[in-house]
C-alpha cells in the first residue's frame, strides 16, 4: 500500500514564561495508506500534538514529517494551508459547523477554498451527505439536527475533498453511548472503502474500533500494536 505518513524523530517544544514545555520529546512513526490509527493518552501525553503537526496545523521544533511523500517540516504557514485542504479531512468533537449556514452549505466550504465552481461545489457536498446518510437534510441548519446527524455532517465536510487522510479527534467526545456506536460503525464503512482514518481518542472502547493502536505517554511512544480483534457494531442497528 505505501507508507503516506512518516515522521522521523519529530520534537515540539513550547516556550511557556520561562519554562520549555517537551510536548513531543521524539516520535518515529509510519502510517500506510488504507490504515486504521488511534492515538491514545492520557491528558498531556502528546496526542493532540502529535495530531495537529500529522494535520498541518502545527510545525515540529524538530525532525522530519513527510505526508504524501511531501516533506512538510519547514513549510510556511500559506504552503500548510493549501496541504490541509488537499490532503487531510478534520472531524472534531464539536463538529465546528457553521450555525446559520445548510448542511449542503458547511459540506461544500471547504471546495470554495479548492476553486470549485458553485454547481460543482453542491454536486460534490451533495454525494458526500449521501454517503452518510443525510441526502434528506440538505437543507436543514445544524441546530435542527440531532448530535449524531451533525457529526456526520462534520464527517461528510472531511470527505468531501477527496483527502488522503482522515483526522478524527474525539470523534465521540460529545455524543452517547448508543449514537457514538453508530459514529464509529460509519469509520468503518469508511476504512472499509479504503479511507486511511487516524483517530485520537482517551476511550478504549472506541481505540478498539481501529487496527492499530498507538499509546503516548510523556511525549513519547509508549506502546505501537496491532489489534487483532477491530471491534464492529455492523450487526447491531443503530438508530438516531
Amino acid at each position: 500500500m505505501g507508507k503516506i505518513i512518516e515522521t522521523i524523530e519529530i520534537k515540539k517544544t513550547y516556550t511557556m514564561g520561562s519554562e520549555k514545555v517537551h510536548a513531543l520529546q521524539s516520535i518515529s512513526i509510519e502510517i500506510n495508506r488504507g490504515e486504521y490509527v488511534s492515538f491514545m493518552g492520557p491528558s498531556g501525553s502528546g496526542k493532540s500534538t502529535l495530531m495537529n503537526i500529522i494535520g498541518c496545523l502545527d510545525s515540529p521544533t524538530d525532525g522530519t514529517y513527510i505526508l504524501n511523500n511531501k516533506d512538510v517540516s519547514d513549510m510556511t504557514d500559506n504552503e500548510l494551508a493549501e496541504i490541509r485542504n488537499k490532503e487531510i479531512g478534520f472531524v472534531f468533537q464539536t463538529f465546528n459547523l457553521l450555525p446559520r449556514a445548510s448542511c449542503l452549505e458547511n459540506v461544500a466550504l471547504p471546495l470554495i477554498y479548492a476553486g470549485y465552481n458553485k454547481p460543482d461545489r453542491e454536486d460534490k457536498a451533495f454525494l458526500a451527505l449521501k454517503s452518510v446518510g443525510l441526502e434528506d437534510r440538505i437543507r436543514h441548519k445544524p441546530n435542527e439536527l440531532s448530535g449524531g446527524q451533525r457529526q456526520r455532517v462534520a464527517i461528510a465536510r472531511a470527505l468531501v475533498n477527496d483527502p488522503s487522510i482522515i483526522l478524527a479527534d474525539e470523534p465521540t467526545g460529545n455524543l452517547d453511548s448508543k449514537t457514538s456506536l453508530g459514529i464509529m460503525e460509519l469509520f468503518h464503512e469508511l476504512h472499509q472503502k479504503g479511507n486511511t482514518i487516524i483517530m485520537v481518542t482517551h476511550e478504549d472502547d472506541i481505540a478498539h474500533y481501529s487496527h492499530r493502536i498507538v499509546r503516548l505517554r510523556d511525549g513519547l511512544v509508549e506502546s505501537d500494536e496491532m489489534n487483532p480483534h477491530p471491534t464492529s457494531n455492523k450487526f447491531q442497528t443503530v438508530s438516531e
